[in-house]
Order: structure tokens, then C-alpha cells, then sequence
């Protein structure tokens, strides 16, 4: 079991365009000290210049799910020398009349090096794998789907 802490602080400001209201815009700091600042989304009156938390949401799956093919790759013996994702994820209507990210879509390509090369089985394998064990996947009900050639 591990414990993860993050610090969130947010001061009054004004909004940078409409007067009659308040700025989104705040810092989160993480275990090494970076600052990332971050915002509601556009669409919610935030600024474009920051992240939002659904980008990081999305950005979580998506390097979590990273970070299970990378472990399960070298365990079976395939060097990855180049992993790249541009994860979507789709903010939509529940049938609660809410919103909530719904799916999530994971398109990662990946560079193999080394005399040990994995066919198109074997990728999908470690990605199953991967995908059945990201803590992050496992802690949403989003669908996430993975696009691999």
C-alpha cells in the first residue's frame, strides 16, 4: 500500500475576461515539488494557458497504462526504446444529468529495439496486461479503450 499527496492552493482573483466573476486558475504541487497550474477546462470559463483537470485525468490512464507495458515489456525480454500516446477523452452526459468523462481512448506507439521483437500478439498481450492492471483504470468507470496497430 502506498500513500499519494498532493497540495492544492487557490487565492481570489479576478477572471482575466468576464468581471462578474472569479478566476479558476490554481497551482497543485506534487512529492517533487513541481508546480503545475491548473484551471477549469475552456469551456468552463478556464484558462487555455493551463491544465485541466480532465486533461489530467486523461494523462494519468494514459502514463499509468504507460508504465504497466514498459514493466511488463522488459520482464518479457522486449526493449522499448519509444512510447507515445495521445490520449482523448470524451467529457459527456450521464444518465444522472451530470457529466463525467466517459471514455477514454489511448493511442500509443511504440518503437521496440534490440534483436527480441514482439509480433502483433505479443503487443497485444502486454497491452491487455497493462490495461488489466493500471491502478489509475481500475479506479475510474470511464471506458478506456486502446487503439494499436
Amino acid at each position: 500500500m502506498s500513500v499519494h499527496e498532493s497540495a492544492i492552493r487557490w487565492q481570489h482573483h479576478p477572471h482575466e475576461t468576464e468581471a462578474n466573476t472569479y478566476s479558476r486558475n490554481h497551482g497543485v504541487t506534487l512529492n517533487g515539488g513541481q508546480r503545475v497550474d491548473v484551471s477549469a477546462s475552456v469551456e468552463f470559463k478556464g484558462d487555455p494557458h493551463c491544465a485541466d483537470p480532465e486533461q489530467m485525468l486523461v494523462s494519468a490512464v494514459s502514463s499509468c497504462h504507460m508504465l504497466f507495458f514498459l514493466a511488463i515489456a522488459e520482464y518479457q525480454g522486449y526493449q522499448v526504446e519509444c512510447y507515445e500516446d495521445d490520449p482523448v477523452g470524451h467529457l459527456e452526459s450521464n444518465e444522472r444529468k451530470g457529466m463525467e468523462i466517459t471514455r477514454i481512448v489511448l493511442s500509443p506507439r511504440i518503437t521496440f529495439s534490440g534483436e527480441k521483437q514482439p509480433d502483433q500478439k505479443a503487443i497485444s498481450r502486454i497491452h491487455a496486461n497493462a490495461h488489466k492492471n493500471c491502478f489509475i483504470r481500475n479506479s475510474i468507470t470511464a471506458e478506456v479503450t486502446i487503439n494499436h496497430l
